[in-house]
């Protein structure tokens, strides 16, 4: 592979942009099947003392990671390029934290030192692309997963490292197992692997089987499509907690135009004021009161709070993985409207939540 670096000189240079999974209903039979980890992607290329974090989109991570960049340069091979992911776990260790995740990428310096001290990650190695002077990526998947095992068994730490192995097997049934107890750590999923293939960077050529539920939300805003204001960007999604609050945890937002633009069309003998709505943003920013928990860092810190509300009247279907503390980790889908529901009977207790599992033990099984 070709690259540009002033860093390191290895026999893969960055930057390199990952594999891709593409979703599907079912596992592949036949293949290698490894944990969807909810984290950062990074290939990191160690050279020595020189460390580089590549993120999916290229860009380097580097300077956001410091104990990792320490990390690495003990528990990684002297010379080698690793595909992993980084992640973050909660205060007690038990499972992944996205969200504290997502503010580890800061722009000044004092405070990615602090959250370094206070959140730190943990990188979960998955495939091995350079070692040595060698380029690994033209061998297949399961040679380069054996090459990862050994250099690892020998580099890694007996206990209390950063660097960690993502477990894998070419068992389906040991897989699915996984699939479901490892979510109560705050895993994503499964990733299908083809044990044949060499690495391809960019290409959609994994396959992934995560969690689908479905729940019923109550809509009471949204946002306009940002090329049409008269097409429904976003819908915005409430669920009721045991107080009466209606929380706000998410919203929908994949429609085709044509969908768009008939919902926004459906939508506005609903549209109210925003005084006296529960999501009255202006209120929560005075310090009245909150609609959600996790509102504050969700809608404040300069982001838009704007939106069109709507008088809580209409329940949806929506599809969703799992979720976040009070709110869904990711979009939601929306399946159909639900006349039949009285918004008031949308709550939490309609959700699936998964048994707890500490992400230690899934950890260990990397070991």
């Amino acid at each position: 592979m070709v690259g540009q670096t002033d860093v390191v000189d290895l026999p893969v240079l960055p930057p390199v942009s990952p594999m891709l999974a593409k979703p599907m209903s079912s596992l592949p039979a036949g293949w290698l099947y490894d944990l969807k980890w909810d984290g950062f992607r990074s290939i990191v290329f160690r050279d020595g003392d020189e460390v580089e974090l590549g993120s999916r989109n290229e860009r380097p991570m580097t300077r956001y990671f410091p104990e990792l960049v320490e990390s690495m340069r003990s528990e990684l091979p002297p010379r080698c390029v690793v595909d992993g992911e980084i992640v973050v776990a909660t205060p007690d260790g038990s499972r992944l934290d996205f969200e504290a995740l997502q503010q580890r990428v800061h722009p000044a310096d004092s405070r990615v030192r602090m959250l370094a001290e206070q959140t730190p990650a943990a990188f979960v190695a998955f495939d091995l692309l350079a070692l040595g002077d060698e380029d690994l990526t033209g061998l297949p998947f399961r040679e380069r997963r054996a090459r990862l095992e050994e250099a690892l068994s020998a580099s890694l730490p007996a206990e209390g490292g950063r660097v960690h192995l993502s477990p894998v097997t070419d068992d389906e049934e040991v897989a699915m197992r996984w699939f479901r107890d490892f979510e109560g750590a705050g895993l994503d999923g499964l990733i299908a692997k083809d044990p044949e293939a060499p690495y391809q960077p960019g290409k959609r050529v994994l396959t992934k089987l995560k969690h689908e539920r479905t729940a019923d939300c109550v809509v009471a805003g949204y946002r306009t499509h940002k090329t049409d204001d008269h097409a429904i960007g976003s819908l915005l999604l409430g669920i009721y907690t045991d107080d009466g609050t209606l929380a706000h945890v998410g919203v929908s937002s994949s429609f085709p135009m044509a969908r768009r633009r008939e919902l926004f069309t459906e939508l506005q003998p609903l549209v109210t004021d925003l005084e006296g709505h529960p999501w009255d943003w202006v209120r929560h920013l005075e310090g009245e009161r909150t609609p959600s928990k996790s509102v504050g860092s969700r809608w404040s810190g300069g982001k838009d709070l704007s939106f069109t509300p709507l008088r809580p009247e209409r329940v949806v279907e929506v599809r969703y993985d799992y979720l976040e503390g009070e709110r869904f980790r990711h979009t939601t889908h929306f399946v159909r409207w639900r006349p039949d529901r009285d918004p008031r009977s949308c709550t939490y207790d309609q959700l699936d939540r998964p048994a707890d599992y500490d992400l230690a033990d899934v950890l260990g099984v990397g070991r």
